[in-house]
Order: structure tokens, then sequence, then C-alpha cells
């Protein structure tokens, strides 16, 4: 504006004229507003960067921390390459690498027997919470305040109340226990999970987007499939795997509600700790250590791009 002649600047309305004088408050935003146009978040960043540099006490805290979360995982790298049983290095071999692919039938059925119930009770989950979730974000109806509420139970009771009320209810309606009383059972503690991943999604989800998709022809089940799924699929994989996690490492509700031949890894580690633990576990633990970085730094670059698509 300051470019214009100043003739031509009397022929323009009076809110678009060129006032060469400037106000005080002009004057102020000139001097201040540099510093004022960083964000709250970046100035604490930059902030605690810097006393980041000059704070001891927080390298050291974060050093203990680091060696509380991963020493474990180290000594149980180190000691799977170990020759003998005892915690005590004795050599370097690969022996107990060549007993778990070679002579741990056992072992690897078990195993198996946590993929599969994993998986099946992921994807249960996943499709109850998500399709529970829109109903209660979206939808007004009598009793939806209690639902929220009784939704978050399995997430706050003890793993022990949970398996014992499952086996006296399995035990009630006649459900034989195996591999079906299992995946019931991890389903409705992994449930909570995604239903509230779901309902943060959607709390951000732009819901003109929806109405623009019916302005545009499509029916309830093209908006549902083609642009509200989409658009919450990161926290619909991000609820997948999550429940994946929690089945696999579950132990007590699953030492409630299992059967004969439905033994899973964690029943099987906890059957041997009584006669005690096989280095094979140690190799086992690395192998599935290293598998599950790698998944999760695949999983970080592809959620990236969703992200970045959305």
């Amino acid at each position: 504006m300051s470019d214009i002649p100043q003739d031509i600047q009397q022929q323009l309305p009076v809110p678009y004229r060129h006032s060469p004088v400037k106000s005080p408050y002009r004057r102020l935003i000139q001097k201040f507003g540099k510093s004022k146009r960083d964000s709250e978040p970046a100035r604490h960043a930059r902030r605690a960067y810097k006393n980041l540099n000059s704070s001891w006490f927080s390298s050291t805290v974060l050093t203990f921390v680091l060696l509380f979360l991963f020493l474990p995982l180290a000594i149980i790298a180190v000691f799977s390459f170990n020759e003998g049983k005892a915690i005590v290095w004795s050599g370097f071999s690969f022996k107990w690498y060549a007993a778990l692919f070679l002579e741990s039938e056992k072992l690897w059925t078990s195993f198996w027997h946590s993929i599969l119930i994993a998986f099946v009770s992921a994807f249960c989950s996943v499709v109850i919470g998500t399709f529970a979730g829109l109903g209660v974000q979206w939808y007004r109806f009598r009793g939806r305040g209690y639902v929220q509420a009784v939704s978050i139970l399995p997430m706050v009771l003890p793993e022990v109340v949970i398996g014992m009320s499952t086996l006296i209810f399995f035990s009630a309606i006649n459900i034989p226990l195996g591999f079906l009383s299992i995946i019931i059972a991890h389903i409705t503690f992994c449930l909570p999970f995604v239903f509230l991943l779901v309902l943060a999604r959607l709390e951000e989800f732009d819901f003109s987007i929806v109405e623009a998709a019916h302005d545009l022809g499509a029916t309830e089940r093209q908006t549902l499939f083609k642009v509200v799924i989409p658009a919450i699929f990161p926290a619909i994989l991000s609820g997948f795997f999550m429940s994946v996690t929690l089945s696999l490492e579950d132990f007590v509700i699953t030492f409630f509600v299992s059967g004969p031949g439905s033994t899973t890894l964690p029943l099987y580690v906890f059957s041997m700790v009584r006669y005690g633990i096989s280095p094979v576990i140690n190799a086992l633990s690395l192998i599935m250590i290293l598998g599950t970085m790698l998944i999760a730094f695949i999983l970080r670059n592809f959620l990236k791009g969703i992200a970045a698509s959305n």
C-alpha cells in the first residue's frame, strides 16, 4: 500500500488509505511483535532446550531411566549367545538358536497360538470398538453416558477380577474353555482401548466433510467406508496394534479361561519357570524384540504418510 502514489490513495475509500503517521499501537507492534509471533509451545521448547544444556540433574535422570528400560533387554540379548545355562558368561555360541528352531516344537506351537488369538481378538475389538465409537460420538440415545462410563471398567479393574468373573460367566452359560473363551476374554479387555482411541479421533473430525459427501450424492454406506473410515484410520490401526500387544503379553486373564490344547506363550513360559528358564527363551525374546522394532519403524513411516495425506 505504501508504494501507491498519493493521488491514487486519495481516491481510495478511507479504510484503504495509507497513513504515513504511525499510531502508537503500530509502533508497539513493530517493536515487540517479533517475539510475540512465536507460539507458546515454541517458547517453552526453546527455554527447555537452553535449560537442558546446563542441567546435569535432567541428564542424570534421563540416563538412569534409559538404563532401567533397556538394560534388561541388552542382558537378554547378550546371554542368548551364552554357551552355558547359568547367568555367567562361558563362551559365545549359537546353540540356543539352533535349539529354538530345531528342538522347540511346543514353544513354537504356543507362540502361534498367541499370534492367532491376538490377531483375531484385535480384529474383533477394532470392528466393535470403531462402530461403538461412531455411535456414541454422533448419535444421542438414552444411556449414552452410562455406555461411556461402563466401557472403561475393563481398563481400571484388576485382571484377576476380570479373569475370575469371565470364568464364572463361561461356566454359567456352558462355554467350554479353550480358544473361543480366550478370544472372548481378550476382546473384553482390548475393546475399551480401541473405543477410546476412536473417540479421541472423532473429537477432531470435521463433520462438514460428511455433509459435503451427502451433497455430492454419497449414500450412508459410501460416506462411512470412503470418507469416515479413511479419516479415522490412524486411530483404528493404532487400536489394532495396541490390542495385539495387550493380547500377546496377557497372562492373568488367559490363565483363568484357557483350556486343554490352548496354551499360549505366556502360559508356556510360566510352566517353564518351575523347572528353570532355558536360554532358548532368551533367543526367542531377542527375535521378538528385533521383530517389534522393525514393525514399529515400518508403522511409524506408514502412519506419518497417512497423517500427511489427511
